[in-house]
């Protein structure tokens, strides 16, 4: 097949079916796959069915038992009553004696006339006697309304005499028949005899405890359906405080952590809900840290970046302009690099490993900061106290915090001027600090100097002035992630002491 310009026609060959157009099929592999909802069951709806699954067995258990047992003792019953004419008919036998007389039966008729007529059988029981061989003999009955004409039907009974049985189950218009049959002999006139037959119409019984059994299920009915009611409501009532959790969870999001749940009773659910509620308070904490650390970044690097663009911009063809474009824009980098340090470690801070406790000699610790401390700068570095005495800190953290002390003090003091060390152990605390004889804090400052960006009145001091901020912010961090806090002690002009105050046998637990 050509085109009309000659060319040859691009296209399915002859026979194949044309790509499909439709956006919902694939020409390689048929329709595109469907994502689907996965359907989800409540855990109310499943707790109810559960629950009436297990009391549905158990119901049915228990009418099947129930059933088995009461027709077994109907069995039972039913033959006890046999054997019980049989044996009353045996003891007349072998008495052989007619108790209204005293006289001796003279045959096997009177004897079984007498005995019928002195029974009083259940309202299910026949009695019949038989005189003479099965096949010639006669029917004796009782002068009573019988519930089935045992004498009067042969097709029943005779073949009950013919049996070689003694006992055993047959078919009438009454129902089934139990029946037991007793061989009966004049004692005097071994060739006089005869037998007696007692049968028991067992479906009356059969039929009581067919609804008894029907009356199991109503009631087991019933009962399964005030169960499912019951069960839903309680399971709403179990499951509310999940439902609470589920809802909170899905009304959560970034700028909105403040949604908690209500904490009531002291079983399982409320140990989730207080559970869920720390998460909530770590994730809003980490969020907050988060938050707090972009806005710290975005507003301490502004100013950095700005200098750096402004003077790339305007620098010039001259090599020494280039090279003072060059030192100033090396020392903003300089800077900003020890503000993101600064701002990383106050950002790790809310971390539970940001400090790694352990036992700690205190003097040897102090000793070990005094002489780091003393390479800072000039001054005049002196050890006031040490402490004596094991506690459970982060050696290389607290460090950390007194080099930031020191440091901060070298920016209020000048050559040759003291710097004190000094650190103690009391009542299970143990503490450290760092004293200068500088301008000191005015009281204005003291409560919001160890704020993030919070420098303070500067007192003349020009490396001051170029400090971001967040030393003693760090050191806050350091001692509350310890579980302790920081300490000031100052009189504008007569110096200043830091310090940070420790749990000594439980640092960093909070």
């Amino acid at each position: 097949m050509t085109a009309t310009d000659g060319s040859p026609a691009v296209g399915p060959p002859r026979g194949a079916a044309a790509p499909s157009t439709d956006p919902d099929r694939s020409p390689l592999s048929g329709p595109l796959p469907v994502a689907r909802r996965r359907r989800v069951v409540p855990a109310r709806a499943r707790i109810m069915a559960w629950m009436l699954l297990l009391m549905a067995v158990v119901s049915l258990t228990v009418t099947v038992v129930t059933r088995n047992l009461l027709m077994q003792r109907v069995d039972a019953q039913v033959s006890a009553a046999l054997q019980q004419e049989v044996q009353e008919l045996q003891e007349v036998a072998e008495s052989g004696v007619d108790r209204a007389t005293q006289q001796p039966f003279r045959d096997v008729y009177e004897l079984l006339y007498n005995h019928l007529q002195r029974q009083f059988p259940d309202d299910d029981e026949v009695l019949v006697g038989w005189i003479g061989p099965v096949e010639t003999g006669e029917a004796l009955r009782q002068n009573r309304a019988e519930p089935f004409p045992l004498a009067d039907r042969p097709d029943v009974l005779m073949p009950i005499l013919g049996s070689a049985d003694t006992s055993g189950s047959a078919p009438t218009d009454a129902g089934e028949m139990r029946w037991v049959k007793a061989p009966v002999v004049h004692s005097a006139n071994p060739g006089d005899s005869g037998a007696f037959v007692v049968g028991y119409l067992i479906d009356r019984d059969r039929a009581e405890v067919s609804e008894t059994i029907q009356t199991l299920v109503l009631v087991s009915v019933l009962g399964l359906l005030f169960a499912g009611v019951a069960a839903w409501v309680v399971a709403g009532q179990i499951l509310a405080p999940v439902r609470l959790v589920r809802q909170a969870a899905a009304e959560i999001g970034e700028h909105d952590l403040t949604q908690r749940i209500p904490v009531n009773g002291n079983d399982d659910i409320a140990a989730l809900a207080e559970q869920f509620n720390a998460m909530l308070d770590r994730l809003e904490q980490a969020f907050a840290a988060q938050r707090q650390f972009v806005d710290d970044a975005s507003h301490e690097l502004r100013t950095p970046i700005t200098i750096v663009r402004g003077h790339l911009e305007l620098m010039g063809d001259d090599p020494a302009d280039r090279a003072a474009v060059v030192r100033l824009c090396t020392d903003e980098l300089d800077r900003m690099n020890r503000i993101v340090a600064d701002l990383l470690v106050l950002a790790k801070a809310e971390r539970p490993d940001f400090v790694r406790v352990e036992p700690v000699e205190v003097a040897e610790l102090t000793s070990d900061i005094y002489a780091k401390v003393r390479a800072i700068a000039d001054r005049r570095w002196l050890v006031e106290a040490i402490g004596e005495g094991v506690a459970h800190v982060d050696p290389q953290r607290v460090t950390q915090a007194m080099v930031q002390l020191a440091q901060n003090a070298v920016q209020h003091t000048g050559d040759g001027d003291d710097v004190l060390i000094g650190s103690s152990m009391l009542d299970g605390r143990v503490a450290f600090w760092v004293t200068d004889r500088g301008p000191g804090v005015p009281p204005g400052d003291q409560s919001k100097i160890f704020d993030r960006f919070s420098r303070g009145a500067t007192g003349g001091a020009s490396a001051h002035r170029s400090g971001a901020g967040l030393g003693l912010a760090i050191v806050r961090a350091i001692a509350e992630a310890h579980g302790g806090g920081v300490r000031l002690v100052s009189v504008p002009g007569q110096g200043a002491s830091f310090g940070i105050d420790l749990p000594a046998d439980r640092g960093g637990n909070r």
